[in-house]
Parts: C-alpha cells; structure tokens; sequence
C-alpha cells in the first residue's frame, strides 16, 4: 500500500467519524426539541384536568418545605412532598411581554391563555386591544364543569386570569362581574375584594348580582359541609376572612377554617360528571408570604397546597386513565435561598417549628399597641418575639446575639417612632416614587412590612439557614409536573405559555 493510499484511506475514517458523531448530536438535539417544544397529544383525551398553581412557588419553597419535613423527624435530606412525586417534570421561563421580571396578571394570563401580555393585564393582548380565551372557558364550551379555587381574593390576579378579561388587575369589581357573568359552576376561597359600586346611578351589590344570576353564595362551614350536587352554581367564601378578604394563613388556621384541600374537595364532589371536570386551584399566599420573607409562613403554605395536590392524587388512582394532573408557578418569590453568609455550611430548618403565628398575625399584635396608642417597653417585645418566633430561647439553639438584638432595637425605634405609617398601605406613587422608596435605607431593611415583624422572621430564618435577595418577584425558570393522561408532553423546558397549550391539546379543545 502506497503513502497515497494510506492518505485516503485515513481521510475515509476522518469522514465516517464526522459523519457518525454529526448524524448523533442531530439526533440528540432533536431529542431535546421534542422533549421541550412537543405541545401535541395524540391519545385519549382527559376527562378530568387539575390545574394547580403555587404562586411565587420555586424549586427553593418546595425544597425548603422538603427539607422542613425529612429536618422534623431528625434526617438530613428531604422528604419528597406529592407534587415532587408525580410522574414528569420540568421548568418554564416566566418573563412578560414588556418585563423579563413578571407579575401575577401577565403570569397568570400566559398560564391561563398560551399567550404572553403586558403587565398588569388580565387575559387580553398587551394593548388591551382583543380578549384571550382561557382553556377554562375552553373547557366549559367543551360541556365540562369548571371550579376555580384560591387561598387569596376570588377576584385577584392569578384566579381572574381564567375568567376575566380587563385591562387592569386592579379593577375589581368588573373582574368580579366577570367571574359572575362567567356561568363557572365554582369557586372557591376569599371574598370579593369589593362588595358593591354606583354604575350609572345605581349601586350594585355583588354578592345580590350573583344571586340573581343563579349563584348560591356561602360564607359559613356549616353551609359549605352541606353543598351537594344538587346545589348548583356555588360561590363559596372561607368563613374567617384574614387581610385582603382572603384565606388565614395556614399556619394560622384552625378546624374552624376551610383549607385549600377542602376546596379542592367540596369541588370535586359538586363537579364530577359524565363530561368531566376543569379545576384550577391556586396557593395564591405562598406568594404573599414570600414577598414578606416569612419562610415558616411560606413553608406551611406550601405543604397546604400539597395536601391539595394528594386530594387530586386519590382522586386520580380511581381514575387513572382519564385524569391529567399538573402543578406549576407563575413566577418565584423573594429570592429565598437554602443557605445564609453568617451560618457557613449548616442549617436547622426543623426550629422553624417554634414559629407559632404568620407575620401577618404578628404584625396584628404590634399594630394592636399602636391602635390604642401605647408603647410596649424593648423587654416586652422581646418577650413577644421569644414566644411567637422561639427566638431568645437558648435551649432551643435560639439565643440571640447582641448583633440580632441591635436588629431589633432599631426596629423597634423605627416601628415606635412618630411618622404614624400605614403599613402594607399601597398609595398611588409615580414610578418615580416608588424606585426612590425602593431605593430607601428603611424600605431596604423592612420591605415596607411592621419592622420588628420583619426583623424577627428575617433573624429566624437566618439562624435556620435561609436567606432571601428581595421583597419583590425574581426572573428565575419554576418546576412544572404532571401525571396522568398527556402527563410526557410536560417534560422539559419551555416557556409558561406552552403550559396551556399541552393541557388544551390533552382536553382536545385547541
């Protein structure tokens, strides 16, 4: 054999292998094209759809709460909560139309729709121009039954996106209008954040509008353990009201409060029918209670939606072969971090348990003494944060340090001084306004939360191994997961507007 040949020869492998290797990473990213932008479902379409959302719920919160639990029982790890159980999973993106850092309303209409929008927007386009149809109404055009449940007001951002259509999320009551001329069979959870306005001259009531629509409208327990089938379009409001009319929190809650999961529940008992059921249900505080950098608060509003979740789950194992279930967020919340500078390595989730109240409870408490016009002495709030939050108590591994209780006095100084602020008071603000509060020493260190609430659960949480970035939505990618009928095309990453489209094609509504 010649050197010639001996060229070729070697140039013919060179080629075989390029050819090899170019002809296996086609095949490899085509792979991960289907896996990620596959929307189509081919099979048998589902007759029952669970559509949970935890809003401002990461992979941080769900595995904070998995840690929370494996810690409860002495083990290093976690203890998968359901929704980490099902069968796919994956991560969407979650930015707007006009902002990579989204809100509620655009999120929840991308969920709600398949389509992105401007901020602030309630499933209509970015101009606020044309309506978007829900693969709620889809479903009920479809002859299904729909319920939508939430653990905020009916009317928020989140719950609104798959009833109503306004430009704002802040028009309340004609979102509310929206969710009576909606003819949906029912809803669940907080009230109306507004119960009546003058339109043309006349005051209208929201709760005798629904009526008058052939809505049945309960606000006690024992009404709402009597619902049955036969009780027709029902709109069903928790009995004990907490800020914002909506759910208490549930590490607030007592056997006189209506959980998520008995929502979820009462709804499937009043849904089920021969052509099926829509059910989105919304852990809408999980949100709220990381934009206060409550992460005790936050974990049980977790676990409270995972209960939710195990309810769909028993109902899917009668009803495996008809039955989709999917969890997702609209966005992340706060920027929790498993993990804190000033405790290294370590972490010690499970003395999260000696906070016995949210910080909206506790707050209540602080605010009590500015109510009636008295200023506990720096020892008492001591004491006070010592039984709500177990801080102070060395034997519990909770002493605290003349640094924390410096924190602490500078939030008592702030929260008894004499400005007489309205916390949690949203005022009209230019966005100029806002960036320079924003940019304020004191809305740095508080978040525009009651301070010593603030300092208390942000000491905790640090103590425990837990940090937070900001009071505000984050732009990172939330898990997604599925099980049951369609449950693959859930698999990958994608963005959130696809989430609706795969339900829509496993509904057969497209």
């Amino acid at each position: 054999m010649n050197l010639i040949d001996k060229k070729n020869i070697k140039v013919l492998f060179i080629s075989i292998a390029i050819v090899a290797i170019t002809g296996m990473s086609f095949s490899c990213s085509q792979s991960i094209s289907e896996d990620n932008n596959n929307e189509k479902y081919s099979g048998k379409h589902a007759k029952y759809v669970f559509y949970f959302i935890g809003d401002g719920m990461g992979l941080t919160q769900i595995n904070s709460a998995e840690n929370y639990m494996a810690a409860l029982q002495g083990e290093i790890g976690v203890k998968r909560l359901s929704i980490s159980k099902l069968a796919t999973q994956g991560y969407v993106t979650t930015y707007a139309q006009n902002r990579y850092i989204t809100g509620s309303a655009a999120a929840g209409t991308a969920l709600a729709t398949g389509h992105k929008t401007s901020i602030s927007t309630i499933s209509m386009d970015g101009d606020h121009q044309n309506k978007l149809k829900t693969v709620a109404e889809m479903a009920k055009e479809k002859g299904m039954k729909v319920g939508i449940i939430t653990t905020v007001d009916i009317d928020h951002a989140t719950p609104a996106c798959f009833y109503a259509h306004q430009p704002s999320r802040g028009m309340f009551f004609d979102i509310s209008l929206d969710l009576i001329n909606s003819n949906f069979d029912f809803f669940g959870g907080g009230d109306f954040k507004e119960s009546s306005e003058i339109r043309d001259g006349k005051t209208i009531n929201l709760v005798e509008f629904a009526q008058e629509s052939g809505y049945k409208y309960i606000k006690t327990k024992k009404e709402f353990n009597k619902l049955n089938t036969k009780s027709g379009k029902v709109i069903a409001i928790g009995p004990i009201m907490a800020m914002g009319n909506t759910l208490r929190y549930s590490i607030d809650q007592t056997e006189e409060d209506i959980s998520l999961a008995d929502f979820t529940t009462k709804a499937i008992e009043l849904l089920d029918n021969e052509k099926g059921f829509f059910i989105m249900a919304e852990g809408g505080k999980i949100d709220w209670a990381c934009h206060a950098n409550d992460a005790a608060t936050t974990i049980h509003e977790v676990l409270d939606l995972d209960n939710a979740v195990k309810v769909a789950l028993k109902f899917y194992e009668k009803h495996p072969k008809e039955t989709l279930i999917v969890v997702v967020s609209d966005h992340e919340t706060g920027g929790m971090t498993l993990g804190f500078a000033g405790m290294g390595y370590e972490s010690s989730l499970q003395n999260l348990k000696y906070q016995k109240v949210s910080f909206e409870e506790f707050s209540n408490i602080i605010n009590n003494y500015k109510k009636n016009k008295t200023k506990p002495s720096f020892e008492e709030i001591l004491k006070l944060i010592e039984n709500n939050f177990g801080i102070g108590d060395k034997e519990k591994g909770l002493e605290l340090t003349e640094f924390e209780k410096k924190q602490i006095f500078a939030a008592y100084v702030e929260s008894f001084s004499n400005k007489n602020k309205k916390v949690h008071k949203k005022n009209k603000m230019s966005k100029k306004q806002k960036n320079k509060k924003r940019n304020s020493q004191t809305y740095l260190l508080y978040g525009g939360y009651e301070p010593i609430t603030l300092a208390a659960t942000r000491i905790l949480d640090n103590k425990v191994g837990l940090a937070w970035t900001t009071y505000s939505h984050t732009g990172m990618p939330v898990p997604v997961h599925a099980q049951g009928v369609g449950s693959q095309i859930f698999k990958g990453y994608y963005d959130n507007t696809e989430v609706p489209k795969k339900i829509m094609t496993v509904l057969g509504v497209e």
